[in-house]
């Protein structure tokens, strides 16, 4: 037996049907605009990426007990591409994230001697870092080696470098 197959129907079959109506359509509002071409706010933000990223390299060599280029370069490329994005193609920008990458790459590696000589000593790496940053500082300087500063050349390399792209 067989089934008889029904007739091909015509046209979209989720169509609307005939005499039915549409609601209206919503307002249309456009998208904000992005934040560009404010200096001071691409200056407050590339100041919270370096913070943040600061932490995080200092996180990196605290866990490793080794200071990582790639980490750096990260680094400093977070702070330009942040600066750059938001504050647009302003020359100024370039230069202060490169600057900036210097300090957080250095705040980063002073992290990171605080929580190794927190593991060594049993005092916290808070406690290092607030009460006895004179012996940190002291301690970076003593190991500094020219790894060290290439590190931190690096890395305003590419905060200078990301924050030129970014604004493109």
């Amino acid at each position: 037996m067989t089934q008889p197959t029904p007739p091909p129907s015509e046209g979209n079959p989720f169509a609307q049907q005939p005499g039915a109506t549409l609601p209206p359509p919503a307002p249309f509002t456009p998208p904000a605009a992005p934040a560009r071409n404010n200096l001071a706010l691409g200056l407050v933000v590339a100041v919270v990426v370096a913070l943040v990223t600061a932490g995080i390299y200092g996180g990196i060599v605290g866990a490793t007990e080794y200071e990582i280029g790639y980490a750096a370069v990260g680094v400093g490329f977070l702070i330009g591409f942040a600066a750059g994005k938001i504050g647009g193609p302003n020359r100024v920008l370039p230069v202060v994230s490169a600057v900036l990458s210097l300090g957080a790459v250095y705040l980063g590696q002073l992290i990171g001697i605080a929580m190794i000589g927190a593991d060594e000593t049993g005092v916290s790496a808070a406690s290092l870092f607030t009460e006895h940053f004179d012996v940190l500082t002291k301690g970076w300087s003593e190991t500094a080696d020219p790894m060290t500063f290439l590190f931190l050349a690096i890395g305003a390399f590419a905060a200078f470098s990301g924050a030129k792209k970014a604004a493109l």
